[in-house]
C-alpha cells in the first residue's frame, strides 16, 4: 500500500522507502536523509490523528493531507492559507500546487476535519477522497443517529459523515490513505449497530427483499410477545378471571413464577435491540431511546421479581408484579416499528418507480446475429434494435431508422419526440412508432437514469439544516427525561398516596416508556424523502435537503436569457416584401437559403432549416463572398443577391422606402433584420431571433403569483433584451453584462438588504444553462441548471430542471414549500406530543381527576407517534403541481 512521507509528502513505496521510523506505535516513511532529519528533531509534529477518537492527547499537534482539486488552475493559493489560518487553532499550512495537496497543522482540540474540509469548500475548491454508503442494520433510535456521526467523523480521515434514520444509511467521504472501511464499521459497531451493505445501490428486488425481511422478523418479535403478553395480561387481572380469582396468594406466586421465566425471551428476543442498544449507549457514558425501554421494562421486571421472591419485604397490597407492562409495551413498541419499516418502504416509492422503468433485456446485435441478452450485459460501442412499443435498454445514438420515443418518464414532456439518424436517445424511454438502431454510448451506472437515480439517493441521504437541529435536540431529550423519571419518582414516593413506592414506580416508569424522540428525529428525514421523490416524478433533480429548504424562501430568481427564456436557438421569424418586389415571400426566403447556406454566420443556419422545413429547393450559388461587418453577396439563378444589414444597403446607395422603418420595430420586438436587394433593388427583409420558448410568459406570471421577483439577465444590449422581457413580462433587466459578471449581479442582489431591523438579506435563485452561468449558480443560495444545457452547469447547481422548461423552477419551489410545511407539521406533532405526554405521565392529571396513565397506554402512544409521523410524510405522495410541466 502506498505511504506518504510525513515531511514532504511525497508518495512511497514501503519496500523502496530510504528510512522508516517507528515512533508511538506508527510507522512512518522516508524519501531522502533531510526529511529523517526533520522527522527526528520533532517527531510528535508529524503524528498523526488516533484512528479511534481523531485527537491524541499526548501530542499537542494534529497534521492532516487533504488532496485538493483545481489547485493548479488557481492562482490565489494565498487565499486559500489565509482562510484556514484564520480558524481558531490551524497553526501552520501548506499549499502543494504541484501534487494538488494541501497540509494542515492543527490543533484537535480547538478545530475539528469537518471545520477544515467546510473552509476549503467555501472558497470553491473541492476535497478529493471517497465516498461509500454504508447501511445500519437495525437503526431506529433518533438519538443515535448524532452519536453515530459524532464517532465516523471523530475517525481518522473522515472529512464528513452524515446518518439518515429514514433509509437507515450512513453516508461517508473520507481519505482511503488514512483510513480503511474496516475502521468506518467500527465506529458504527461500537454503538451497538451492526453494519451492512447499502441496499439503496441495489436493484429493486433485492431492496424489496430485504425490507421484507425486515419487516417479517419485526412482526416475528411482536407475535411472539403479544402471545406471551395475553397469558401475561390474564395472570396480572387475576380478580376478574373464573378459576383464578379463587386462589390463595401463595397459589397466585407460583404462577407468576412462571411468568418471569415467559417475559425473559420477551425482553432479550423481542426487545433484543433495545437492551443492545441501552448497553452500548451506556458502554459510552451516553443514553438514547432504547436506554427509555430498556430501563423502563426492566425496572418493572426487576421489581416484580423481587415483590415475588420477598413478598414481606413491601407493605401489604403492593407486592404483585407488572410483567404485563414488561410484555405489553415490548409488543407495541416493536409492532409500532414494524408499521413505521412498513410506511417507510411506501415513502421511497419514487425511487422504486424510476429503477422500475429500467429495461431488463436489450436485443443486441453482434457478428451479424441479433440475441437477448439481461441489460447488465450490454457494452459500451454494442449496436441495439429497438421495435415500436419497447422500452430503450440504455443510452446511444442512433445509427439507422427514425421513430418519436416517449421521453415522459424523464422529462415530464407529454409528446413523443421525434427521433432521427444521429440523435441521442436515453433509456427506459418508450419506443412508439417507428423502428430503429443505435449504437450505445453509455452503460449501466453511466446511463442518463442511473445518474438520477444516484442524485435522489444522495439527495434523500442528506440533511436540511432543521434535521440537524432535530437531532441535536433529540441528543439532549434523552438525558432530560431520565432526570424528569427520577424527579417523578422521588415527589410520588415523598408525597404521593399509599403505596407510595408502586405509584412512584408506575409514574417513573410511565416517563421513561411515553417520551419519544424518534418522532422528532423521524420528522425531517421522511418528508425529505418523500418531497425529493416527488420532484424526481416531476422532472425536478434536488442535490440536497439544504437546497430544498432554502428553495422555500426564495424572495428574486435571476433568470438568465438565452437557452432559459428563449430557445437558445434562432429562428426565422418575419419575411417582409417591398412594394416593388419582384417575388413572393416563398421565393424571396428559398433565394435567402441558398446564399446562406454556403455563409458560417450564426444566424444563417434558422433560415436555410425554415427554407427546409417549407420543402423549398435550394438552388446552386455562385461568386459568393462574405463581406466583414455588413453581410454577404451571392450570384443566384443570374440574380446578384445582398443579404446584410443598414450599413451595407447605404453602401450599395439601394433604396429601401418603408423598410427601413419596419426593421426598427423587428428590432424592438428582439429580432434581427437582414435586408434584401435583388438585383440593385430592395426585395425585403427577412427576421431571425432567438425565439422565447412557448411557456416562459406563463411560468414567469406563475412566479410572481407565488410572490416572488424576477429578474432577466442578459449580455445581450438593453434594447434586445427589454423586447424580449415585455413579452414574458419581465420588469426588471440586467442587460449588457459580461459572462464574468453574472456572478457580480446575483451578489449584489443577495446583499440587498430585506428587513433593516433583523438585516435579512434576499434569497436569490440562478436559473441558467451555459458554461458562462456556472459561477453565477454557485453564487446563488438555490442554483438551477436547466437539465437540456452544459454539464458545468448542472454540476455547479442544486436544483437540476429535467426538461428546459421555466415551469420546473415553479414546480420546484412548490415541492419545496409542500415538503417543508409537511416537516413543520411533523416538528410540530412530535414536540407537542412530548410536551403534553410526558406530564400526563409524570401524574398531572391525578390531583384534578384521580387519573393515572397506565405505561401499557404509554408505550402504545410512543409507539404509534412515529407511526403518525411517516404516515403525513406519506401524504406528500399526493402533491400535485399546480403549474406541471407538460
Amino acid at each position: 500500500m502506498t505511504q506518504y512521507d510525513p515531511v514532504c509528502g511525497m508518495e512511497i513505496e514501503p519496500q523502496s522507502a530510504f528510512a522508516k521510523r517507528e515512533h508511538m506505535e506508527q510507522t512512518f516513511y522516508f524519501c531522502s536523509q533531510s526529511c529523517v532529519d526533520q522527522f527526528d528533531a520533532d517527531p510528535h509534529r508529524y503524528m498523526m490523528t488516533s484512528a479511534t477518537t481523531g485527537f491524541n492527547p499526548q501530542m499537542t499537534l494534529t497534521r492532516i493531507e487533504l488532496p485538493v482539486s483545481g489547485l493548479p488552475l488557481r492562482e490565489h493559493s494565498t487565499h486559500l492559507e489565509s482562510t484556514l489560518r484564520a480558524l481558531d487553532g490551524v497553526s501552520e499550512v501548506k499549499v502543494n500546487a504541484t501534487a494538488n495537496r494541501l497540509e494542515v497543522q492543527y490543533d484537535a482540540g480547538k478545530v475539528d476535519v469537518s471545520k477544515l474540509v467546510g473552509a476549503v469548500k467555501s472558497i470553491g475548491f473541492q476535497i478529493g477522497g471517497a465516498n461509500v454508503k454504508i447501511g445500519i442494520e437495525n437503526l431506529r433510535c433518533a438519538s443515535c443517529v448524532k452519536f453515530i456521526e459524532d464517532e465516523l467523523k471523530s475517525t481518522q480521515g473522515v472529512l464528513s459523515a452524515t446518518v439518515n434514520i429514514a433509509t437507515q444509511e450512513a453516508t461517508v467521504d473520507y481519505l482511503p490513505q488514512n483510513t480503511t472501511l474496516s475502521q468506518l464499521n467500527a465506529a458504527i459497531e461500537t454503538w451497538g449497530y451492526k453494519p451492512r451493505p447499502a441496499t439503496s445501490d441495489a436493484p429493486v428486488d433485492k431492496q424489496e427483499e430485504a425490507h421484507a425481511k425486515e419487516y417479517r422478523k419485526l412482526m416475528n418479535k411482536f407475535w411472539f410477545a403479544a402471545a406471551i403478553s395475553v397469558f401475561v395480561m390474564i395472570t396480572a387481572y387475576y380478580q376478574v378471571v373464573p378459576v383464578l380469582r379463587d386462589w390463595n396468594m401463595d397459589s397466585l406466586r407460583y404462577l407468576w413464577g412462571v411468568t418471569v421465566l415467559l417475559t425473559l425471551p420477551v425482553m432479550f428476543w423481542s426487545g433484543s435491540d433495545f437492551f443492545n442498544g441501552a448497553w452500548a449507549a451506556f458502554k459510552h457514558r451516553s443514553a438514547n431511546m432504547n436506554t427509555l425501554i430498556a430501563l423502563g421494562t426492566g425496572a418493572a421486571w426487576l421489581y416484580s421479581t423481587f415483590a415475588i421472591m420477598f413478598p414481606s419485604v413491601f407493605p401489604e397490597g403492593t407486592s404483585e408484579p407488572f410483567y404485563d407492562v414488561v410484555a405489553v409495551v415490548i409488543a407495541l413498541v416493536v409492532l409500532g416499528q414494524a408499521l413505521e419499516l412498513r410506511a417507510k418502504g411506501q415513502s421511497s416509492s419514487a425511487i422504486k418507480k424510476l429503477l422500475g422503468l429500467q429495461a431488463k433485456t436489450a436485443r443486441v446485435i453482434r457478428d451479424g446475429k441479433e440475441m437477448d441478452l439481461p441489460v447488465e450485459e450490454v457494452l459500451v460501442g454494442d449496436v441495439i434494435q429497438v421495435r415500436p412499443g419497447e422500452k430503450v435498454p440504455v443510452d446511444g445514438v442512433i445509427v439507422e431508422g427514425s421513430s418519436a420515443v416517449d421521453e415522459s418518464m424523464l422529462t415530464g414532456e407529454s409528446l413523443p419526440a421525434s427521433k432521427k439518424m444521429g440523435d441521442e436517445v436515453i433509456g427506459a424511454t418508450i419506443n412508439k412508432t417507428g423502428a430503429f438502431k443505435f449504437r450505445t454510448t453509455k452503460v449501466g451506472k453511466d446511463t442518463a437514469l442511473a445518474q438520477i437515480v444516484k442524485m435522489v439517493q444522495d439527495a434523500q441521504n442528506s440533511k436540511a439544516p432543521i434535521a440537524r437541529l432535530a437531532d441535536i435536540i433529540s441528543g439532549y431529550f434523552v438525558p432530560i427525561v431520565m432526570i424528569l423519571a427520577v424527579w417523578t419518582f422521588v415527589i410520588w414516593f415523598v408525597i404521593g398516596p399509599q403505596p407510595q413506592f408502586v405509584y412512584a414506580l408506575v409514574t417513573s416508569v410511565t416517563v421513561l416508556i411515553i417520551a419519544c424522540p424518534c418522532a422528532l428525529g423521524l420528522a425531517t428525514p421522511m418528508s425529505l424523502m418523500v418531497g425529493i421523490g416527488k420532484g424526481a416524478e416531476h422532472g425536478i433533480l434536488i442535490r440536497s435537503g439544504e437546497a430544498l429548504q432554502t428553495a422555500r424562501g426564495i424572495q428574486i430568481v435571476v433568470l438568465d436569457k438565452t437557452g432559459t427564456i428563449t430557445k437558445g436557438k434562432p429562428e426565422l421569424t418575419d419575411v417582409v416584401l417591398s412594394e416593388q418586389s419582384s417575388v413572393d415571400s416563398d421565393q424571396l426566403l428559398r433565394l435567402a437559403a441558398s446564399v446562406e447556406k454556403v455563409s458560417e454566420h450564426p444566424l444563417a443556419q434558422a433560415i436555410v432549416e425554415a427554407a427546409q422545413a417549407q420543402k423549398l429547393e435550394i438552388a446552386e450559388v455562385k461568386d459568393f463572398e462574405a463581406i466583414p461587418g455588413h453581410g454577404v453577396s451571392a450570384k443566384v439563378e443570374y440574380k446578384n443577391i445582398l443579404i446584410g444589414n443598414l450599413k451595407l444597403m447605404n453602401r450599395e446607395k439601394i433604396a429601401l422606402g418603408s423598410l427601413e422603418e419596419q426593421s426598427k420595430s423587428l428590432a424592438d420586438d428582439g429580432k434581427t433584420p437582414m435586408f434584401i436587394a435583388l438585383d440593385g433593388k430592395a426585395a425585403g427583409i427577412i427576421a431571425v431571433a432567438d425565439t422565447v420558448k412557448e411557456d416562459s410568459a406563463e411560468a414567469i406570471k406563475a412566479l410572481q403569483s407565488l410572490g416572488i421577483e424576477v429578474v432577466m439577465i442578459t449580455g445581450d444590449n438593453r434594447r434586445t433584451a427589454e423586447a424580449i422581457a415585455r413579452k414574458v413580462g419581465v420588469n426588471k433587466v440586467l442587460a449588457e453584462v459580461l459572462p464574468e459578471d453574472k456572478s457580480n449581479e446575483v451578489k449584489k442582489l443577495q446583499s440587498t438588504i430585506v428587513n433593516r431591523k433583523s438585516k435579512i438579506a434576499n434569497v436569490v435563485a440562478m436559473v441558467g444553462d451555459g458554461i458562462n452561468d456556472a459561477p453565477a449558480l454557485a453564487q446563488a443560495d438555490v442554483g438551477l441548471a436547466i437539465g437540456t444545457g452544459a454539464d458545468v452547469a448542472i454540476e455547479a447547481s442544486d436544483i437540476t430542471l429535467i426538461k428546459g422548461s421555466l415551469k420546473g423552477v415553479v414546480t420546484a419551489i412548490e415541492v419545496s414549500r409542500a415538503t417543508m410545511k409537511n416537516i413543520y407539521q411533523n416538528l410540530v406533532g412530535a414536540f407537542f406530543y412530548n410536551v403534553l405526554g410526558i406530564p400526563v405521565a409524570m401524574g398531572l392529571l391525578f390531583p384534578f381527576f384521580g387519573l393515572l396513565l397506565s405505561p401499557m397506554i404509554a408505550g402504545a402512544a410512543m409507539a404509534f407517534s412515529s407511526v403518525t409521523v411517516v404516515g403525513n410524510a406519506n401524504r406528500l405522495r399526493g402533491f400535485k403541481p399546480k403549474f406541471s410541466v407538460k
